[in-house]
Parts: C-alpha cells; sequence; structure tokens
C-alpha cells in the first residue's frame, strides 16, 4: 500500500507534519492559481463576444457576464462556455444529448464518421477543438439539480472524445469520512460497496482532497500496489481523480474511469480539469450542505463578537483524512482583535492559524487548543511571547490567551501586554531622534513631570527632579527673560498657546531651546494643567549659523569673481585687441578670431601677435598660457611683448623659445604653482616666400592648398615652463599662392571625452571645405563647424597667400 505523502520521515512529530502538509497545500493553491490564469483567456473572448455582438464596453460586458451567472445560478466560467458556444438555453439534465465527436475544427469529418470514436481518445491538440464540447458542457451543467445528475452529464460529454466509461463524486465530511453521492457508468453493487469510504490510506480521492492535486493513475499494475483501485484494474486501465474546488478548500473529488489503456496526455488532462471547473455551479450545494448549518452558527457568534469589546476569534479545525486537527481557520472575529502584524477584525476571519502563524505549532498554546477541543476544558495558559518577521523586521510580542470550546470550535480570546511598553518605546526613540521632551506642570498641585529627553535637553540629573516654573529664569539668558516671561504669561493668563525660543547656560555653554505648551482650564475658565515639550535647538542653530556664514563667503567670493573677470576682460581687451576687419602684412591678408571661453571666468590666456619687422619680415605668434583670470592674463602679456622684443633684437626663433621658456621658470620659482604655456612661432619672408617655425608643445599649424589640407611636420619642442634643460627645433616651409596656414589654440579641436587625434581630423575636414571653396570668410564659416558653445577659448590666425 501506499505510504501517506505528507508523512516525511517516521519520526518526525505531529507539528512539523502539520507545517509539512500546510506547505503542501500552498504549493496546491499555487497550481491552482495558475491553472486558473489560462481560464483568463475565457473570460475575455466571452467579453469580447458581447462587446462586438451588444456594443458594449469590457466593464459592462464583464457586469452583464457576471449578472447572467449570478441570474440564472451559475458560475461566471459556465456562463462564459455558454455565451463562446452560443448557446440560448439549458435543456435539462435527462434531455442532454450525447456530445458529438469533433474534428480538428469542430465539425463532423467529410465521410460523416467520428474521428476519434470510443476506443480511440482524441490526440493531443490545442484550445480550439475543445471549444464546443466545453460550452455544451457548461450549458448541461448549469441545468444540473443534484450531484447525481452532473455525474451523468459529464460521463454522456466525455464517453466519446475520451473514452470515459465511469464517473464517480464523493465528497469529504467533517469526520474524514468519503461518501459518494454521485456516479455514472458504476453498477449498483460496486456502488453500494464504496458508498462510504472510512479514513485511511491508499485511496487516492482521499489525496487528491488533502492534497489538493489529481491522481492521474496510467499503469494498472503498479497503481494496485500503491491504490485500493474501485473494480479489477483490467476494467478501467486508466483512471484520473481530480479535486473539486470550493468556495474555500477543497471539499470534493471526482473520478475518470477510462476503458482505454492510453495514458492521458497534455490535451486530455486540461480537458478535464476544465470540466471538473465548470462543474462548480452544480456542485456548490456541496459546500452548502456540508457547511450550512455551520455558517449559521458562525455568523450568531460573528453577531456576539461585533458588540463585545476585547480581542476574541472563532476557530474552526481542520482535520486530516484520519481524524487528526492539521490546522485551525479563522472563522469570525471581534472588531477589537488585533495580531502582531496588525491585522485587525475581518480582516483575520479566513486566515488559517499555522499558515498565519507557523511558530505556535508544538508550543504550549498549540497542545492547549487541543486539549481543549477534545476535553472540553477551558485552556488558560501563561503569557507567551511570539515573535512573527514583519516586512523584513522581527516583531515579538506578549500574550495572554484563553481558549474554549464551542460545539466542535474554539472561542479563543487574549490580551496583549506588550502594547503599552511598545508605545512608550516608540515615543522615546522620537523624543531621542528629535532631541524633545515632553513636560506636564499641575497648577492645583504645583506638580511637575518630565520626560527623560528634558533632562538630557537642561543637563539636569534626573536625581534632581523636574524644575518648576519659577525656577526656569535662573537658567535663561538674561536677554531671553523679558520674551519667555510675556509667553508664560499669555499662557497662564489668558490660556493662549506658547511656541517660544529662548537660549538657557549649562556646563557645556549656550543651548538653544523652545518650548511649546497649552493650558488645560477648567469650568471658570482658570488654567489647571499645562502640558508642551521642548526641544533643543542648538544644532539646528549652529547650522543655520555656518550656513549664513557660507552664504556669506559666497557672496563675497562672487564679488570678488565678478571684479577679477572685469579687470582681466578690460586688460585683454588693452593688450590684445582684435581686428574686425582683415589685416595686410608683407603681402599676406591675415584674418583673427578670438572667442573667450563661455562659462566660468570668460578670461583665459589664449593670444596671438602678427606684427612686420624691421627687416620686412613678419612675426606670427599664437600662444595659450593654462589658466583663466588675471593670472593667466599677465603671463600672457609677459610673454607677449617678450617675445616681440627678442625677435626683434635679431634671437634665432629656437633661441627666443627656449629663453621664454627660462622667463616661465624663472618666474614660477617659491610660487606654489608653476605656470605653463603651449606656444608657435613663426617668421615670414616675403621675397622667398619662405616661413620658418618652432614649436613649445602646440598644436600643428594646418596647410590649406588645392583644396586639400595637412598638418606640418612637428619639430621638437615641449611646453614652456615644464623643464629647465628643453630643446627646441626650427622647420620651414615655402608657401604658395593661395595657400592658407591656420595657427590655432587647442579650444578649437578639444571636445571632452574625445581624443584629440578626432579633434583634428575634424579640423583637416573642415579647414578643406572652407578654405578651399572660394568663400568670401573661410575663417567665420571655419568656426561656425568646429566650435559649439560652452568650449575652452580659442584664438585663430588664419595667413593667406594671396593668388599671383
Amino acid at each position: 500500500m501506499k505510504t501517506d505523502p505528507m508523512s516525511g520521515a517516521d519520526d518526525a512529530s505531529p507539528e512539523v507534519l502539520a507545517l509539512a502538509k500546510v506547505v503542501a497545500r500552498l504549493r496546491a493553491e499555487v497550481a491552482e492559481l495558475e491553472g486558473l490564469a489560462a481560464t483568463t483567456a475565457v473570460l475575455e473572448r466571452a467579453k469580447g463576444v458581447l462587446m462586438a455582438r451588444d456594443g458594449l464596453t469590457a466593464d459592462a460586458a464583464y457586469e452583464a457576464l457576471a449578472a447572467a451567472a449570478a441570474l440564472r445560478g451559475r458560475t461566471l466560467m459556465e456562463e462564459c462556455w455558454i455565451v463562446l458556444g452560443g448557446i440560448r438555453s439549458r435543456p435539462h439534465p435527462a434531455q442532454a444529448a450525447p456530445a458529438t465527436p469533433l474534428t480538428g475544427g469542430g465539425e463532423p469529418p467529410p465521410g460523416g464518421g467520428p474521428v476519434f470514436g470510443p476506443g480511440r481518445p482524441a490526440a493531443a491538440r490545442g484550445e480550439a477543438p475543445w471549444h464546443g464540447l466545453l460550452a455544451g458542457l457548461a450549458a448541461s451543467l448549469a441545468g444540473a439539480r443534484s450531484p447525481q445528475d452532473t455525474a451523468g452529464i459529464l460521463r454522456a460529454a466525455l464517453r466519446v472524445p475520451l473514452g470515459v466509461e465511469g464517473v464517480m463524486i464523493y465528497r469529504l465530511d467533517e469526520a474524514g469520512r468519503l461518501g459518494l453521492i454521485g456516479h455514472a457508468g458504476i453498477d449498483a453493487v460496486l456502488a453500494a460497496q464504496w458508498q462510504d469510504v472510512p479514513p485511511m490510506s491508499g485511496v487516492a480521492a482521499v489525496e487528491v482532497i488533502a492534497s489538493g492535486e489529481p491522481r492521474w493513475l496510467q499503469d494498472p499494475e503498479r497503481d494496485a500496489e500503491d491504490y485500493r483501485l474501485i473494480g479489477p484494474p483490467q476494467r478501467w486501465p486508466t483512471r484520473a481523480w481530480l479535486p473539486v474546488p470550493g468556495e474555500e478548500r477543497v471539499s470534493g473529488a471526482i473520478g475518470f474511469l477510462r476503458t482505454v489503456p492510453d495514458p492521458f496526455d497534455a490535451a486530455h488532462r486540461a480537458l478535464l480539469i476544465q470540466a471538473v471547473r465548470l462543474c462548480g455551479g452544480s456542485l456548490r450545494v456541496l459546500e452548502r450542505h456540508a457547511d450550512g448549518p455551520a455558517d449559521e452558527e458562525v455568523a450568531a457568534v460573528q453577531k456576539i463578537f461585533d458588540v463585545l469589546s476585547g480581542a476574541a476569534i472563532l476557530l474552526s479545525p481542520l482535520r486530516s483524512p484520519t481524524g487528526e486537527v492539521e490546522d485551525y481557520r479563522i472563522e469570525a472575529a471581534a472588531p477589537e482583535s488585533v495580531d502582531v502584524a496588525g491585522r485587525r477584525g475581518k480582516e483575520l476571519v479566513g486566515r488559517r492559524v499555522l499558515e498565519t502563524y507557523p511558530t505556535i505549532a508544538g508550543t504550549t498554546l498549540w497542545h492547549g487548543y487541543l486539549d481543549a477541543l477534545e476535553t472540553g476544558s477551558a485552556y488558560e495558559g501563561e503569557p507567551f511571547s511570539y515573535r512573527e518577521v514583519v516586512a523584513g523586521i522581527p516583531e515579538t510580542s506578549l500574550y495572554s490567551v484563553r481558549a474554549t470550546r464551542l460545539s466542535g470550535r474554539l472561542v479563543v480570546s487574549w490580551i496583549r501586554h506588550d502594547a503599552g511598553v511598545r508605545e512608550a518605546s516608540r515615543l522615546a526613540a522620537v523624543q531621542r531622534l528629535g532631541n524633545l521632551g515632553w513636560a506636564d506642570w499641575n497648577l492645583t498641585t504645583d506638580t511637575v513631570n518630565w520626560s527623560e529627553q528634558v533632562y538630557a535637553i537642561f543637563d539636569r540629573p534626573p536625581e534632581q527632579g523636574p524644575m518648576t516654573l519659577e525656577e526656569l529664569p535662573r537658567h535663561l539668558v538674561p536677554d531671553d527673560l523679558p520674551a519667555l516671561a510675556e509667553a508664560v504669561r499669555r499662557l497662564l493668563g489668558e490660556g493662549a498657546p506658547i511656541d517660544q525660543p529662548f537660549r538657557i547656560t549649562t556646563d557645556d555653554g549656550v543651548r538653544h531651546l523652545r518650548i511649546v505648551a497649552e493650558a488645560e482650564t477648567d469650568a471658570f475658565g482658570a488654567p489647571v494643567e499645562v502640558h508642551g515639550f521642548f526641544q533643543d535647538l542648538s544644532q539646528q542653530r549652529d547650522a543655520e549659523l555656518a550656513l549664513r556664514e557660507s552664504e556669506r563667503a559666497v557672496l563675497v567670493q562672487r564679488g570678488v569673481l565678478k571684479a577679477e573677470r572685469a579687470i582681466a576682460a578690460r586688460l585683454q581687451h588693452a593688450l590684445l585687441p582684435v581686428p574686425e576687419q582683415s589685416i595686410e602684412l608683407v603681402g599676406l591678408r591675415v584674418d583673427i578670431a578670438y572667442m573667450p571661453s563661455d562659462t566660468g571666468v570668460n578670461v583665459g590666456g589664449d593670444w596671438y601677435s602678427a606684427i612686420e619687422l624691421p627687416d620686412g619680415s613678419a612675426l606670427f605668434v599664437v600662444g595659450d598660457v593654462a589658466g583663466h583670470g588675471l593670472d593667466a592674463v599677465g603671463t600672457m602679456a609677459q610673454l607677449r611683448f617678450t617675445a616681440k622684443g627678442m625677435i626683434i633684437t635679431g634671437s634665432a626663433l629656437p633661441d627666443a623659445m627656449a629663453r621664454l621658456n627660462t622667463l616661465l621658470l624663472h618666474t614660477a620659482a617659491g610660487v606654489s604653482s608653476a605656470a605653463t604655456a603651449t606656444m608657435i612661432m613663426a617668421r615670414y619672408w616675403p621675397a622667398e616666400r619662405r616661413l620658418a617655425w618652432v614649436r613649445a608643445g602646440h598644436p600643428p599649424p594646418v596647410l590649406v592648398r588645392g583644396g586639400e589640407a595637412r598638418f606640418l611636420p612637428q619639430p621638437e619642442g615641449i611646453l614652456l615652463g615644464a623643464c629647465a634643460d628643453s630643446v627646441y627645433a626650427q622647420e620651414t616651409l615655402e608657401l604658395e599662392p593661395g595657400d592658407h596656414l591656420l595657427l590655432y589654440t587647442d579650444g578649437l579641436i578639444e571636445v571632452p571625452g574625445e581624443s584629440m587625434d578626432r579633434g583634428l581630423v575634424r579640423l583637416a575636414e573642415a579647414a578643406a571645405e572652407a578654405m578651399g571653396g572660394g568663400t568670401e570668410e573661410p575663417l567665420a564659416r571655419l568656426l561656425a563647424e568646429l566650435r559649439p558653445a560652452g568650449r575652452d577659448d580659442v584664438c585663430v590666425l588664419d595667413i593667406r597667400v594671396p593668388p599671383c
């Protein structure tokens, strides 16, 4: 014989077994919910039919289905199948015709014969082939008047497509016994033998009701070893037992006995599950029959609970097939019944004890319930601690519980001892976190009560007790005494609430406090009690002062930056005027552009120089000093004028660059942050159209010739101010008529997050397009294409050799 699947290990305690059964039942409910999710499509299609046929909205279609089901005593799913099947009437079960064998599309095959005969059950198919069968079955079941009618309808509908020859319907009573309440295709002798089944293992119907999961018996020899089979195994080689869903629990099972030896495939199982669900309407009477008298008792108890003060619930025992109490269900609850998770009154009804409070299993309370239920003697236990994790936070409460038997149930009442302690703990936490505490003054008895936090606020030892209103002025800062005295006068004289800041002196210094209070008056309007709280605002006051000082410093700094920016801009404009038009220089046309940064202190160290030298040559310089503001402008001025002076006095370009490097290194001596700069110097002799140039860490010049742009080879030379022994090499180039030579600073090519090489490629492409197309203002066009707003300073020289 098959052992109880819920038994687990042989030495497991009854409490462990009870919890294991709870887990198994919850798993079965999850599986049931997953199955119910599949019926959602049926409901949606039925709603769609009404929406298309009657022009209803989705909500109105659902209401129409629900109303029709309630009016005709059907379940909602029965009504949906009837609508989908287009059936207008419900035939009496005695007139219900057997189901017509189905083809793949729901119509008879061309030859008129069935695709599936009695000995050949339907193969696995999609949902559509069962559509008409389920719709007809729903209509027939809706008219069933008894479980016996239900069994006949099921056999008639499923005999041809599935080979179902016998149907048996069982219900489970409170004692755990099975009663056969409907059957079809079963002879009278066999039905009498299996009419009343006592609680025992190895009965498939019992396991189905206990677990809520179907049993598919498809191997007669092995099934005979595990189960007590009804009738000879060879008579019905395959059998299926499915739970009947009730309103709250599984209370019955339906068995389908087949003469077909083939196993149940996925389509067969889905069809039988749907068929059993459609039996809900006709078999609801079983639930009412089993629970009807109990419902009246529960209703009577609930009426008493509704006017009862205190916590009380009514528990119904839930028994195993062998009659043992596995769990309890809460049937009724008084409004003041509150559990550790905060569930109250009717929120508790319907919950199971072990599911909701699993740690009760095996405790003294659990055994006390069992003793009260079996002996009828009241159980009154000692206060016990119950711990539960609520929203990830452990909650512990102390209870005293009393349980009394009432007609096979338990009336349980309890007192929660820790509610006041918990509230006090929460109040103390609020006072500590808010650094505030309450105070009460009884003016009649001249007594004062303080909370613990007030002692901390006044830096007063608790053993000294609270101070009276008369003592308070001795601790105040003298300047605050008049305002607080006026506030207390209004409170005691007029009964007006007060909210007054003041300061006190303590051993740790001055503290900023706040008092909020109101007075209670007697029948004549005279104050008799004062209630309020003190709050220490010292930290907030310190934060306000720090914030105010920070704001003041920000305003000062903002003014300094504004003044510095104005001075630097004026100085830069004086030192570095930018011509509005092109200039002619030793036969060259030079266009100059300078644009400051759009953000921050927008005066930088980018600069240029374009002058004619005494020997008829020309000097072109573009430089970029690191940083912004007055320091950058000052360094720029040093480099600009020094470079001019050295070249005018005859210094070669490499020598001049080396001396400028020495100048920056000497200037930075003794300064915390050394100045650095990049630079290009070029000298042009018009007779030979020869250009010589040197660089110090600067981006290479761009030569645009014949519509193509290329970068000049970079001679050796690192940025100025970086190294004392830097070497600077010189390169030469012969310019041709129509050439454009671009000298620029890095603001033209740098983009945050992008490599310098990418910026150089973009510059070459834009320069070739702008300066090789013969436009009148190529430099302006180049800048428009390359420089979006918000980038660094930009200085550009476009040196053009006029065409011959």
